[in-house]
């Protein structure tokens, strides 16, 4: 398979292994006034650098998000980014901490902008479902680099297609060579997508046919004679002699199959000679419900839309080129299916994806969720903010929009869970250590709840009938010694203890069936 090479590729391709993990903090809980519709109530939206804050959702979303949506800098060289990740590099660090130049200023900047991108979706990789979609948003400046990375990282069995978004309605008269650019790109990798409703105003029966509603189907074929022969001969009608010769392109069904069909009354021959026998399609017998998603995303829904949208949410255009909410709820639609579907955006702008899921479950009930990871200081006065008012309604008297109901939670990216010494960090929150070992043992950390008070505080919980205890305090030194095996209250039987250090021997220890796994030296890193 081809790769791509670039500058810096050797120093980014394992980056994602190197991020540290990074705790979320929680800084407040939004909901919708009473009086709104019911909507999903887990969403999520996080401040802070997207490569710390996908590495930190591994332990609880991994293999989990169903959907990903992401709007990336297309690298036109107006936006004037910056890639900031601690790539261990001195060189690498002063050349990648320059502001990304336009073309002829920076050479450089497609390599800048494939070594932010690396990192990134193989993060997002991780977290997508076996049977998930992730659809990106590009446009020519780097469609060829991205198409190239997203086959390497998700593999070329996993390419769905190229989609192409007609995103400009009128022609731009303002173009240096002539050619107005009136599209965008959406690649798109993964298991499926569920194609079309099929358009069933089509299907009618008024000869009151016993198989029920039908409509016509072409039956001319696809081949030339020397191709396909046996799908080239005259069709005649038996009950009227009339002989409608053959096409170019021959017929789409073999004589033997053509007989059939006509026994089964199922050709719809014209008066004329001139005309073209086609089939009766009964609705019944499709295989689907679903047709075909066209690859050309002809939606009557433009760049000027999703402007139109910011400047009604919030009286002012306080975001460049944002996407129309309703583009990006005909993408998800194909993939988030279920009710409970989880859809993450890491690149979240103005926050569009929150404001598609959100419309999304107000048009059939479903309770999909949204991960929102924002890097720029607007996280809250924009991104959030747009959330909390399509949530609680906005506008005034003509122009009032009802509010869609639903809640959410902001984060920041916190403080590293390990420090430089691979100890785990003091200043970490001692509940996301717990969630972090919890996922390391494969427990279910949405399930991980607060001791009872008749247990031990260190409990963790039950993992294929093994009992866990995490005992673990930032301001001291936890041995596993007689004193602490009886707080934990152990019964009997087998059970794994985490702790700074062990004094029990090793002959008890096998008696009673207790694994030891010391602080840190038996965490993994992520």
């Amino acid at each position: 398979m081809p790769k791509l090479h670039w500058i810096g590729k050797d120093k980014v391709v394992h980056h994602h292994r190197d991020v540290p993990y990074r705790a979320l903090d929680l800084k407040y809980r939004f909901a919708a006034p009473e009086g709104t519709p019911a909507n999903s109530r887990g969403n999520r939206i996080i401040h802070g650098d997207n490569l710390d804050a996908l590495k930190s959702l591994i332990p609880e979303f991994e293999g989990k998000v169903n959907c990903i949506y992401i709007d990336p800098p297309y690298n036109t060289g107006n936006e004037g980014w910056v890639y900031n990740d601690a790539v261990n590099d001195p060189k690498m660090q002063k050349w990648l901490g320059q502001v990304v130049g336009k073309e002829g200023e920076d050479l450089t900047r497609h390599d800048k902008w494939l070594c932010m991108m690396y990192p990134r979706l193989k993060l997002l990789h991780r977290l997508l479902a076996k049977d998930g979609v992730i659809f990106v948003s590009i446009d020519d400046e780097e469609i060829t680099h991205l198409r190239l990375i997203m086959d390497e990282i998700f593999k070329p069995s996993a390419f769905i297609g190229q989609f192409i978004w007609k995103s400009r309605q009128n022609k731009d008269n303002r173009t240096k060579n002539g050619a107005s650019i009136d599209h965008e790109y959406v690649l798109c990798y993964g298991s499926r997508i569920r194609g079309d409703e099929r358009n069933i105003s089509q299907y009618s029966n008024h000869d009151e046919d016993p198989r029920g509603l039908w409509t016509s189907g072409n039956m001319v074929g696809l081949a030339g004679k020397d191709a396909r022969p046996n799908l080239h001969y005259e069709l005649i009608d038996p009950s009227t002699g009339i002989n409608y010769g053959c096409p170019n392109q021959g017929w789409r069904f073999d004589p033997a199959r053509m007989v059939s069909l006509i026994g089964e009354g199922r050709i719809l021959w014209p008066i004329s000679p001139d005309g073209r026998p086609r089939q009766k399609v009964f609705l019944d017998e499709m295989s689907s419900e679903f047709t075909g998603f066209s690859s050309v995303l002809n939606f009557d829904l433009y760049t000027y839309h999703g402007t139109r949208e910011i400047e009604s949410i919030f009286g002012t255009r306080n975001f460049d080129f944002p996407k129309s909410s309703d583009v990006v709820l005909k993408l998800i639609k194909q993939v988030a299916t279920s009710p409970d579907a989880i859809i993450l955006d890491s690149f979240a702008g103005s926050g569009t994806t929150a404001h598609a899921v959100l419309k999304l479950n107000a048009q059939d009930g479903g309770n999909r969720q949204f991960i929102l990871v924002e890097t720029m200081d607007y996280a809250e006065t924009i991104t959030a903010e747009r959330v909390r008012r399509v949530m609680s309604g906005y506008g005034e008297g003509t122009k009032a929009v009802a509010g869609l109901g639903g809640a959410f939670d902001f984060y920041s990216v916190g403080a590293k869970l390990f420090d430089e010494f691979g100890h785990l960090n003091p200043k970490a929150d001692i509940t996301e250590i717990r969630k972090y070992i919890a996922w390391q043992e494969g427990l279910n950390i949405a399930e991980l709840t607060t001791p009872a008070r008749d247990a031990s505080p260190y409990w963790l919980g039950v993992i294929h009938a093994v009992p866990l205890y995490f005992c673990y305090a930032a301001d001291q030194v936890m041995t596993l010694d007689f004193e602490l095996l009886a707080e934990l209250k152990v019964a009997k039987g087998r059970c794994v203890i985490y702790a700074d250090l062990c004094t029990l021997g090793e002959k008890f220890m096998a008696q009673s069936q207790i694994t030891f796994k010391k602080i840190p030296r038996d965490i993994a890193k992520l």
